[in-house]
């Protein structure tokens, strides 16, 4: 199925609108997958849902130019796409004029990054952002594991790295966002 979505990815790339409509079945799972992962940890009062978030990444790809290089490459924009529409939202949320307080995200305990249960998702954007000042790629394995909720193997694959590297790069990236975090 791999080959089939890179095929396609090629197609779109090119041109063929078609190639588009036979995609969007193949990937659609992930992405609610990826979009379901971060939902779940969203607070009570948010108002996104997760198939909103799915639809926000599909209109923000079908817009964009990309070379497409194969489906890790496809789940690694997508990543990155989840993580601007949430932090767009976020933003949005506290200049609400009835005073939105800001979005918090908890993170479960495979993917924890500091000590308090709940994080400020504008926060850790920013943290994410001098982490990238940094290291560039322990910052890529944040976003592609938190934001596009890859699995490690997943996530070595889109790098171009080996497995070890990325739970090294994890490991790291998560003691260091835990100092910018406290």
């Amino acid at each position: 199925m791999t080959s089939d979505i890179t095929g396609l990815l090629h197609a779109w790339a090119q041109g063929d609108a078609r190639a588009l409509d036979a995609l969007v079945p193949l990937v659609y799972d992930d992405l609610h997958r990826a979009a379901h992962f971060h939902m779940a940890r969203e607070a009570s009062d948010n108002t996104l849902q997760t198939t909103a978030l799915v639809h926000e990444v599909y209109l923000r790809l079908v817009g964009t130019d990309v070379n497409w290089q194969n489906r890790a490459h496809f789940q690694a924009v997508c990543a990155t796409l989840m993580r601007r529409i949430l932090i767009d939202f976020a933003r949005a949320r506290t200049t609400q004029k009835r005073g939105g307080s800001g979005e918090h995200l908890p993170l479960d305990d495979e993917i924890l990054v500091c000590n308090t249960p709940r994080v400020d998702l504008l926060a850790l954007d920013d943290a994410l952002k001098a982490l990238a000042a940094v290291d560039e790629r322990q910052a890529r394995v944040v976003e592609l594991r938190f934001f596009g909720g890859l699995e490690v193997r997943e996530t070595a694959e889109v790098l171009h790295v080996s497995p070890e590297t990325v739970h090294r790069d994890w490991r790291l990236a998560k003691e260091w966002l835990q100092r910018e975090l406290a």
